[in-house]
């Protein structure tokens, strides 16, 4: 099995990966420093690939600040969609298999019941609709790709909401959540763990995929579970989302199915609250 290219190294995900492969001590992947792996850059994309002649490539490069992507369009896309057409490109020519990651906000989240794979994708944001054509961009060049949809997405790693409460939590009184937001909270460390095991496995069940951790919640009672879980005394009052506006709307239930990839990548999830007290006690060790 030949080496992993990662694009977006230093990011949340590319860590996990990180911590991941050095537990698993298996698949080689190859980190890109960011003077090596600007997936704008195609003559350094094309050095690169010359030089590893990968089997697989993992995108996780991408323009993720959500609000600020509603000014910021044209770089936005420029990341989202045109990196990976990038990526996908040069892929197509070296016969690499590309794992790219995309998000639960391709949907408007209008619905409620869990979305599958092949549910009509209506984004209702920049950041959205930019991820929707990357994922677009890619079968146009190569069909051996992987593409994982996950959604709120933590770690021990980078800024997430998770670090985010603990941090207010213990420093304010009292903090107004939002309550009608629904979806699944995802341990990235579970996220890079799927990765893995796509690579180990050889896989070759191409397509689109859903991975989240199991179960349902709003922002406000995941943010109740954080404070439960991590002994921090705070006061919660459980908002709308029309008292918290913000800049890029998001969708109200976003909640995944992921009966694709627990059947054709045979992968076992765990549930949400399981994997928030892991991550938690790495947090506080």
């Amino acid at each position: 099995m030949g080496s992993t290219l990662v694009f977006g190294a230093s990011g949340q995900l590319g860590q996990c990966l990180k911590h991941v492969v050095a537990e698993r001590n298996t698949a080689e992947l190859v980190f890109l420093p960011e003077e090596q792996a600007n997936i704008l850059d195609m003559g350094m994309l094309q050095a690169a690939f010359a030089q590893y002649k990968p089997a697989y490539c993992i995108n996780c490069a991408a323009y993720t600040a959500v609000d600020k992507a509603e000014d910021d369009i044209d770089i936005a896309r420029k990341v989202n969609r045109d990196g990976a057409e990038n990526l996908a490109k040069l892929c197509g020519e070296y016969g690499t298999t590309l794992i790219h990651i995309s998000t639960d906000f391709v949907f408007a989240g209008t619905g409620n019941q869990p979305l599958v794979e092949t549910d009509e994708a209506a984004p209702i944001s920049v950041y959205g609709l930019t991820k929707l054509e990357g994922e677009q961009a890619i079968p146009a060049h190569t069909n051996q790709y992987f593409i994982l949809r996950t959604s709120w997405l933590y770690s021990e790693y980078a800024n997430n909401f998770v670090k985010t409460m603990l941090k207010l939590g213990r420093e304010r009184e009292e903090l107004r959540i939002i309550w009608d937001q629904v979806g699944t909270p995802t341990y990235a460390i579970d996220l890079a763990g799927c990765i893995v095991s796509i690579i180990e496995s050889q896989s070759q069940q191409y397509g689109i995929y859903h991975y989240s951790n199991e179960g349902v919640t709003s922002w406000y009672d995941f943010a109740h579970a954080i404070f439960e879980l991590g002994n921090v005394a705070v006061r919660t009052v459980p908002i709308r989302t029309a008292e918290y506006p913000t800049k890029a709307t998001r969708p109200a239930y976003s909640v995944m199915d992921k009966t694709k990839a627990k059947t054709q990548l045979g992968v076992a999830i765990p549930h949400w609250r399981d994997s928030l007290k892991v991550c938690i006690s790495r947090l506080e060790a």
